[in-house]
Parts: structure tokens; sequence; C-alpha cells
């Protein structure tokens, strides 16, 4: 092979490597590359589970499906497994890890051989993708073809794209599978969520928060990020006092019958997440319906407001009016339903269907 057309090779799996965030897509799209770079009998490609770096999901493999079936069992005998683990990042050829005469005594090369992939030489990695997880990638040939020095360096060169490539990709998985767990979780609830990344900067949001949110708090309460710019403002409290230890700051916020839950999340990817859980309490007072008979439908509007804990100046910017304007509003509202003030009118609206 010659060098312009290894160089493009390389190139044309640097792209491959870095064209998708799918890992299985990305990784089809670059074996065909890779087999002509690095020749292979068998590549693998496993990725620890989060929390759990002992157990493997197979990526991608090009080996027997007894392999994996058994692969628990023998793990412990994998010296491939044992020598990378203390060398991350760094790529070795089975000379390295192990000598000849050990490695056709060892359990692993005898266990291979019965399931009909005799594997004589093996090139590997452990590529040291976050703090919770690890990957490692192997290729396996069953020919006596030793990998090579220049077999070494190439794939050496590749460490930090393949790193690169598989973290992207987990990170990608671990919040859509986070964001499908928080949307059953909080649908179930009969709640919604925006999970943050502090100071704002927005995560995943459920489906229906958004529609929430425009329902309790009008656009000039709104941050330039579409979020309540008082739930923000907690939020930046709640964090400062994580770090300084303080007491006393509230882990929840209210208005009427909007309650706001902040919760703090595990950590993702080096990032301290929080989720604001958001739930329309059940005994919120809602408009009785022989109130909206008496009542013409601007001074509905006012009620709903008012029965949502806004002040006069909230409700004229919602309904693009002047405070005056919804001062009036409420005087004829309060005489034709025969009360005093915002108070009673809250507390007959609890009280009547």
């Amino acid at each position: 092979m010659t060098g312009p057309s290894k160089h493009s090779l390389l190139l044309q799996l640097i792209e491959a490597l870095t064209s998708s965030l799918e890992l299985p897509s990305v990784l089809s799209q670059a074996h065909d590359v890779l087999a002509r770079l690095l020749p292979a009998d068998y590549a693998a490609l496993c990725v620890s589970r989060p929390g759990h770096t002992a157990e493997y999901d197979w990526m991608v493999a090009q080996m027997p499906p007894a392999f994996f079936a058994r692969y628990p069992e023998m793990a412990a005998e994998d010296f491939v497994r044992g020598a990378v683990s203390k060398q991350p990042n760094i790529v070795l050829r089975d000379s390295e890890m192990v000598s000849r005469q050990a490695l056709e005594r060892s359990l692993f090369y005898r266990h291979c051989r019965e399931l009909g992939m005799p594997l004589e030489h093996v090139m590997a990695v452990r590529l040291d993708v976050g703090r919770d997880w690890h990957a490692g990638f192997m290729l396996y040939r069953e020919r006596p073809r030793p990998f090579s020095e220049e077999n070494r360096a190439l794939l050496q060169r590749l460490v930090p794209v393949l790193t690169g490539t598989v973290r992207n990709c987990r990170m990608l998985d671990q919040v859509a599978s986070r964001g499908q767990l928080l949307e059953s979780l909080f649908h179930h609830q009969g709640s919604e969520c925006v999970v943050l990344a502090p100071p704002a900067r927005e995560v995943m949001r459920t489906a229906h928060a958004t529609e929430l949110l425009e329902r309790w708090f009008t656009p000039p309460e709104l941050a330039s990020q579409g979020l309540p710019q008082v739930l923000l403002e907690q939020l930046k409290r709640l964090v400062a006092a994580e770090k300084d230890l303080a007491r006393g700051v509230p882990d929840t916020w209210a208005r009427m019958s909007l309650k706001v839950t902040f919760v703090r999340l595990p950590e993702l990817g080096g990032r301290t997440l929080w989720a604001l859980v958001l739930q329309e309490v059940s005994h919120a007072p809602g408009m009785p319906s022989a109130w909206r008979e008496r009542l013409t439908p601007r001074q509905v509007e006012v009620v709903e407001r008012v029965l949502r804990g806004w002040d006069n100046k909230l409700i004229a910017e919602d309904l693009g009016c002047a405070k005056a304007t919804v001062t009036k509003h409420l005087y004829r509202i309060f005489n034709k339903l025969g009360v005093n003030n915002r108070a009673t009118l809250i507390s007959l609206a609890l009280r009547r269907p």
C-alpha cells in the first residue's frame, strides 16, 4: 500500500468515525476502511455500562454469538482485558501483553479455538472514555501473522478519534435514555420537567412543559431561554448554597396551584444537572361554571389569572391592557360575584364546583 493511498484511507476513516452520533452507524461506515488499513479476521468494540464497568455492551463485532454468551464467565481469563486495563489509551500487541507460551496455555486461547475461531494474534486498546465507563477496541487474526509496529502506530494515531467518537455517541445515548425515563416518570406522576445545566443551559424538557410554563407565566416573565426568570434566579441561589454549604434555601417554589420542585440529578459527562419539576396541585381553585355565565369573556380571563396568583401588573401585561383597566375589571367582577377582595374570590372558588 503506497503512502498517499494509506493517507487517503486514514482521512476517510476519520471522516466515518465523526459522521454520526449513533455508534453502530458510525462503526458500520468505518468498518470497510478500517479493514483495509488494519487487516484482521475479527474486530470488536465493547463499551462498559455506566456504573457497571465489569459489564459490557458489544457495539460491533465479527465473532460467533457463543463468544459473547460466555464472555462474562471468561472475562477473568481474558489476558487482553487484563493487559490493556493497566495502560489505558495505549495500543498493545499480544507480544506486549503475555509470552507466547503463556498465551497458548491460557483458558481464553483454548476457549476461542473451541468456538472455531483460533485467535493467534491480537492488538487492542482500552479507551478512557469517561469517569464511570470505558471502552475496548480489539483486532484479532487467525493466521500466524503478528501485528506489526506500523499497525500499532497507526491504531495509536486513531485512539483520540475513537475515544471522542465513543464518548460523544455514548453521551447522546445517556441523554436520550434519561429523557425517555424522565418523560415516562413525570407523565405517570402528572408532572412536567425541564432539565438544566446551571446557570441556564437547557438539556431537555418533557413534552408538555412548554404548555404548562406558558399557562402560568407571561412573556415578560420569561428570560431569553424561554424559562421564567424567577425560576432561574431560584436555581442560582440553590447552586450557590450548595457550593457554600449554606442552609435555608428552599428547593420548592410556588404560585397558587403551580408547584416547582428543584431536584439535583447525578452528573452527566462532568456536568451537574438540575431538574425543575412542574406540577399543578390537584386542589387548586378552578373557575366555577356558574361564574362563566355571569361574567363577560374578558372578565373570565381576568379571574382565571387571579386564580393563578397573578397580580394586576402581570395580568395587564398578559392581556395587553393598562393596569388601571384590570383594576376596573376586578371592581365589576367583585360586584357581580358579591365579594369584597381577591382573597374572598379565591376562597369562594375553592368551595364551589
